[in-house]
């Protein structure tokens, strides 16, 4: 910025780049309502919630749901100010060839100020600018213009810090209202809202939506959670919901999955009305409707399940039955009708007295919509006698028993279960709604709760653990079946369990008492069951609220259990795990610790009944079920977490929640946690995202809840999550809500809950993942490995052979040395014996010659005795040689 004497001249200078400034650029996207920025507000009364809740198809005088009213202008304000007619007024600081350079502080015409760098005459580098209206821009600027990262501020506390282009907010960066519980974390695209982002609509953070964005309004995927508890994951469209998607209305206990149209039920869908169970009760209590939807009403074709059984398929018009369709009651008699306003159309009457008396008798009452008992045939042949609900099958157990004595035991035994039928049928229906989470409160014994009932009733104190009672009981089925603890066990198969087992444990103490089933399943009623049954134990099941809250890591420790199951030497080959495999995957994952140690664990085994020590001490060979590897690793949380460590995380998630400031953020970094709380959404590929700040679970826990009120079921229902969105005062909110205090027990489960959350969240849980990664990389380095090893196997094989061809010629040229030798030594004693003989034929010669001639004289005859010796010696020294 060239200093001149001449403000007009200062204005040609400001103007040398040819372009716009940012602040142009910032009021052209400004000019028209319509392109507000996150500052405006005004979308949030359009969040068209149509929480609209059907009544139940017995009601057939239900008025239809209003449609949304339509949405209200949207308000500005709030927006970036803009930065056009800078004329200096005057200037403090550095110069460098009558140009700004270095620090320095300006004032502008009309009050707008600015502290900060300079260089070659224009505002680059950090630095503040602060408007005429208190408004202030503390950041980066380049070439006049905010870029990159910097925070506005407003007088009423209005924040925003992020990233800048251009002087509009782009990029990812955090908002929060000055004067509205409004926060915002996540991307913007020229000063709107844009990508992957997450907003809260009050301060206690209980509304919010996290999800897609596009130009200020919600659009594509995202997941929404409302004040009153209710929540919807699915598409949005001008923030309206919109394609498919779910919603669940948590007081009503509704929910509704399938397609929406402009905020309201429209196409193919399903909707549930879930009720309260009542005592005793074989009806899974719920309504279901699945089928075409029209603007929130049932219209077209659809099925209709009822609570009792009851079904209709057929036509449906402004949610009543309406044209053909199906009715088939619950005792299996169908009924064909028209349908007209939810009733079925009467047919006219066929002429003749006779036919009229035969349509009336055929469409009595009593005969369509009566019910037959049926009998039930037991392996005997004989009817039984505990009803149509209940088949004992003991044809297994029969055939321990001779032919004419089978049907004797079988009677015997349903005369016994008869008499504790009662009692077992209480003691199937308490367990079978320990720990249930189900909105619809079904009462259908898992295998889970199952084991608690054993262990209650101190089966595996019989010199049986559970894991062989499972193979006992449920041997006819896969191996990797038989410990399965989200099996469904019916209250007939219960019973049929617990006669086999009589049999398994009691038979040889009552093998001469007859007859022999009926006294070994008393002896377990009077021993196990009647003593001990429904006085329930261990940690899981300690209590509702606990119960609930522990069951969320049921599914990742079965995944963690499945990992270190080992398989059975003997049939069936079932995989279970040893206490001895726990305590080395406690270990392994580095989760022992002073106050966890060795022997604190085995005292846990034992609490949970998973080993019963001796005067040998605790057997880890044993086998555990499910049950008491889920129990042992709650006992675990509650000793390796203490309650400094609690407070400890407390302080940071508070501080996490507390602190305003924002660290710059790279674009490349995901912001896939900004939905964690919301369930999983299809990848959108291409877009970049970045975690908001979010509350944890421990706080949540260690905070007061506010318990919801319950609504009643009427058309009005929509409002309630609509007013949320408008302009509300949250602190009237929480001063109006009661505030109760925590007994001792709540306070205890409380904390309970916050051990087992770092426990499994923070240690148990990576550690695995840890390991997984771990494994994984092993696997992807065996290849190598292996190709290493066949690749050195061959150099092995290959030095092997050239070694073993260099013996071979070492061992020919031995060969070879060793035979020319011997060729030499038998030349020398060939020629040698040549010599000899010679020798000898010369001498003989002689011999005859000398007997031919006449005899020397006594002079020749010494000559001649002398050459003798002579040869002699030659022939010793040619053998002394060789």
């Amino acid at each position: 910025m060239i200093k001149g004497k001449k403000k007009d001249g200062k204005k040609k200078d400001a103007k040398k780049d040819g372009k716009k400034s940012a602040a142009e650029k910032s009021e052209e996207s400004l000019g028209t309502p319509t392109d507000s920025s996150l500052t405006t507000l005004g979308d949030l009364p359009t969040d068209s919630l149509g929480e609209e809740t059907p009544a139940i198809p017995e009601a057939p005088d239900e008025e239809p749901v209003a449609e949304e009213p339509p949405v209200p202008p949207v308000p500005l304000f709030h927006e970036e100010p803009l930065l056009a007619q800078v004329i200096v007024e005057s200037y403090e600081g550095e110069q460098v060839n009558e140009f700004y350079e270095g620090e320095g502080f300006i004032c502008f015409e009309g009050g707008n100020t600015y502290k900060g760098l300079f260089s070659e005459g224009r505002m680059n580098g950090e630095g503040t600018y602060t408007w005429a209206d208190g408004v202030k821009y503390e950041g980066t600027f380049v070439k006049n213009v905010p870029t990159h990262c910097g925070r506005y501020t407003w007088n009423d506390g209005t924040v925003y810090e992020g990233s800048i282009q251009d002087g509009l907010r782009h990029g990812y960066g955090v908002f929060r209202s000055g004067t509205h519980p409004i926060f915002y974390a996540g991307f913007w695209c020229n000063g709107k809202r844009h990508g992957k982002g997450k907003i809260y609509y009050d301060q206690e953070q209980t509304s919010w939506y996290a999800g897609d964005w596009v130009n200020n309004v919600r659009e594509g995927w995202g997941f929404r959670r409302y004040r009153s508890g209710n929540t919807y994951f699915g598409q949005w469209k001008q923030n309206l919901r919109h394609g498919h998607g779910k919603m669940i209305w948590l007081a009503d206990n509704q929910e509704y999955e399938g397609e929406w149209e402009c905020g309201l039920q429209h196409g193919s869908g399903m909707h549930t009305w879930f009720f309260k169970r009542m005592d005793l009760s074989k009806y899974s209590l719920w309504n279901e409707y699945a089928g075409s939807f029209v603007k929130g009403q049932r219209h077209g074709h659809g099925t209709f399940l009822y609570s009792d059984g009851t079904m209709y398929s057929g036509e449906w018009a402004h949610n009543k039955k309406h044209g053909k369709g199906i009715f088939v009651f619950k005792s299996g008699v169908c009924l064909e009708r028209e349908f007209e306003n939810d009733r079925p159309v009467e047919r006219p009457p066929r002429q003749g007295s006779a036919v009229k008396a035969k349509n009336r008798k055929a469409t009595s009452p009593r005969k369509n919509f009566g019910t037959k008992r049926t009998a039930v045939v037991n392996a005997s042949g004989k009817i039984s006698v505990l009803g149509s609900d209940l088949d004992l099958d003991v044809s297994s157990l029969l055939a321990f028993f001779p032919r004419e004595d089978r049907e004797n035991e079988s009677q015997k035994v349903e005369l016994a279960v008869l008499r504790h039928i009662s009692k077992l049928r209480r003691a199937y229906y308490f367990y079978s709604t320990l720990g249930c989470v189900s909105c619809d409160n079904t009462c259908n014994m898992t295998m889970l709760q199952f084991w608690r009932f054993l262990k209650d009733c101190n089966f595996h104190l019989c010199s049986v653990t559970l894991a062989e009672i499972d193979r006992v009981l449920r041997g006819d089925q896969s191996p990797k079946d038989i410990h399965d603890p989200s099996d469904i066990v019916l209250f007939r198969t219960f019973v049929c369990y617990l006669v086999h087992l009589a049999f398994h444990i009691y038979h040889e103490k009552c093998k001469d008492e007859v007859p022999h089933l009926q006294k070994c399943f008393l002896e377990l009623m009077s021993r196990n069951v009647l003593p001990s049954a429904c006085c329930v134990q261990g940690i899981l099941y300690s209590g509702g609220e606990f119960s609930s809250f522990a069951m969320n890591y049921i599914e990742k420790c079965w995944e963690i259990y499945g990992d270190f199951c080992r398989p059975c030497p003997i049939p069936p080959f079932d995989s279970t795990v040893k206490l001895r495999q726990f305590l080395w995957m406690l270990d392994d994952f580095k989760l022992l610790s002073e106050q966890l140690t060795a022997p604190i664990v085995l005292e846990i085994l034992v609490k949970v009944g998973a080993s019963v020590p001796d005067i040998y001490g605790v057997n880890l060979e044993l086998e555990m079920v499910f049950l008491e590897f889920f129990e042992s690793l709650l006992e675990c949380a509650l000793v390796y977490v203490t309650e400094d460590m609690v407070l400890k995380k407390e302080a940071e998630d508070n501080k996490k929640r507390s602190s305003f400031e924002i660290k710059e953020v790279p674009n490349e970094t995901s912001a896939v946690s900004l939905t964690e709380q919301a369930p999983p959404q299809p990848p959108r590929p291409g877009e970049d995202t970045e975690p908001a700040p979010q509350p944890s679970l421990l706080e949540t826990l260690l905070s007061l809840p506010v318990t919801p009120g319950e609504s009643k079921d009427d058309g009005s229902m929509p409002n309630k999550d609509v007013k949320e969105e408008e302009d509300s005062y949250p602190e009237k909110e929480l001063i109006d809500e009661p505030k109760e205090d925590k007994d001792e027990q709540k306070e205890l489960c409380s904390f309970w809950m916050c051990q087992v959350e770092i426990f499994f969240t923070t240690k148990l849980f990576p550690a695995f993942e840890r390991e997984i990664v771990l494994r994984d990389k092993i696997k992807e380095k065996n290849p190598q490995d292996a190709e290493l090893a066949e690749l050195r196997k061959i150099q092995a094989e290959e030095l092997k052979r050239l070694i073993a061809e260099k013996e071979e010629e070492e061992e020919a040229r031995k060969q070879e040395a060793i035979a020319l030798q011997e060729s030499v030594r038998l030349s020398e004693e060939a020629s040698s014996s040549w010599e000899t003989l010679l020798y000898w034929r010369n001498l003989q010669l002689k011999k005859e010659v000398s007997k031919r001639e006449p005899s020397p004289t006594k002079s020749s005859r010494g000559s001649e005795a002398k050459a003798a010796p002579t040869a002699t010696k030659a022939t010793a020294d040619r053998k002394k040689r060789k």
